[in-house]
């Protein structure tokens, strides 16, 4: 962090403990613990995750503030802390931790994947049967296979992944040529680990959107600096959801569409009795607070209604995978002939930089092609979703100022470069707080109690403050 950022972002805020630095950052909000989980015990993440976090998250609430002044409200100025933004960062797994029945105790393990050349790479699979295809095109062993998908499946979760050494071994045989021909027919995605730092990627586009100016946009109702706006969301993943959830905290009402019977995530162990119901608690984390709304996309029934929710929004922000948008004729000009002056937001995991048919674009396959220390936290879905938010935010100063729709696209490959653009700097304060080993202890602890409040589980409070 420079002088100046540190200057606005405190270590410490409203969180009532004593913190100097990056290192008691991690230590204390329990980023070192999550992301040891793999390795057994505490460990400090690659690069000063936190601050770097904190510095965007102070950046998007000092963006909001001009959609709404322009629009007349009053609030001028906003605080956050690199112990705030910490807690965002570990917010999904604070809420398993904290749950009635919480997940855990956590093996030891996790990839990169090497192979027999020496090249690291990292797997994604859409499913089991792809996960079961690759390793069986291998000669792996069946049961080896079977047992595995699970942990491989739920390291987002969890944030380690213990493999039977039996996969391992298998690439650790085999030339990283013959382990992609053998991804390439099974449809898994390989990515290799890159031996440079993608790091000149513009965090996001925005774009105006021909047609049309629309209405004028809606006067605050509320303290917040998104107060009166609605946002209309439609995502599957951590990196929109997260996008989604800011843009709530921003004060905006959200509008949260799923398919018929609810997102499946809303089932995921461990499940909590939050105010509206029983939920998943890691959901619960990202996404309490939204309204929702069923909507079936497979149908032209389903995707003309939710052309219609959008007639009443002022951002439609959506993560689906490519292509899909224009399946479903819903990209950025037909929502904005249905909605002029919308701001329509994309989050997808590469973007436009691999072309038409990229890999599954998955957090730990994005962090392994660009470079970004290697972890099994989420740490792109959840920085990619503060870019996302910051590039809605500024389609919305640029839609109050021109009265015209804005485009705004942003990707995990793209958040990952701004992540690396901004790792250049070392805050080299040596540890002194106390390591966090145990994320419910965290939650109970009285240092804690301005930042986090219980709903089912513990779930971290808005990482801004308004005044």
């Amino acid at each position: 962090m420079t002088t100046s950022t540190l200057a606005a972002v405190p270590w410490s805020g409203p969180v009532d403990l004593k913190l100097g630095g990056e290192l008691d950052v991690q230590a204390a909000c329990g980023l070192m613990h999550v992301h040891g989980r793999r390795f057994g015990r505490p460990t400090p993440l690659g690069l000063d995750y936190a601050s770097i976090l904190a510095g965007e998250l102070f950046a998007l609430g000092a963006a909001a503030l001009e959609p709404a002044r322009l629009r007349g409200a009053a609030v001028r100025s906003v605080t956050t802390s690199v112990a705030q933004a910490a807690l965002l960062a570990v917010s999904q797994y604070l809420a398993a931790a904290t749950a009635d029945d919480p997940v855990g105790p956590f093996d030891v393990g996790g990839p990169p994947f090497v192979s027999g050349d020496g090249v690291a790479f990292e797997l994604e699979a859409s499913d089991a049967e792809v996960w079961r295809r690759f390793w069986t095109a291998l000669h792996a062993d069946a049961r080896a296979v079977a047992t595995s998908w699970r942990p491989f499946a739920d390291r987002f979760a969890t944030a380690t992944c213990p493999l039977p050494p039996e996969l391992t071994g298998v690439t650790a045989r085999l030339p990283v040529q013959v382990l992609e021909r053998a991804a390439a027919s099974t449809g898994m995605s390989l990515v290799r680990v890159a031996n440079r730092v993608l790091d000149h990627l513009p965090a996001y586009r925005v774009a105006e959107l021909p047609g049309a100016a629309g209405p004028e946009v809606p006067a605050p109702r509320g303290a917040l600096p998104l107060s009166g706006l609605v946002v209309l969301e439609s995502c599957r993943g951590v990196q929109g959801s997260v996008a989604g959830h800011l843009l709530r905290q921003l004060g905006a009402v959200v509008v949260r569409a799923e398919p018929p019977g609810g997102d499946p995530a809303r089932g995921a162990a461990p499940v909590v009795d939050s105010r509206t119901g029983r939920v998943s608690a890691r959901f619960h984390a990202l996404n309490r607070g939204k309204r929702v709304v069923e909507v079936d996309l497979t149908t032209v029934a389903g995707r003309h209604e939710l052309l219609d929710l959008a007639v009443d929004a002022d951002v439609f922000l959506h993560d689906w995978g490519p292509g899909e948008a224009e399946r479903w004729a819903l990209r950025a000009r037909d929502v904005a002939r249905a909605r002029p002056g919308v701001v329509y937001a994309h989050a997808s995991g590469w973007g436009d930089e691999l072309g038409d048919r990229p890999p599954l674009g998955a957090d730990f396959v994005v962090q392994a092609h660009a470079g970004v220390p290697p972890s099994l936290m989420t740490l792109l879905d959840v920085f990619g979703g503060v870019v996302c938010a910051r590039g809605v935010v500024d389609g919305l100063a640029r839609r109050v100022r021109s009265g015209t729709g804005q485009e705004a696209r942003s990707s995990l490959l793209s958040a990952a470069s701004r992540l690396n653009a901004r790792a250049t700097r070392r805050c080299t304060a040596p540890l002194t707080s106390p390591v966090c080993t145990d994320l419910a202890d965290l939650a109970a602890d009285p240092g804690f109690a301005r930042v986090l409040v219980r709903d089912g589980c513990v779930v971290a409070r808005s990482p801004w403050e308004f005044s």
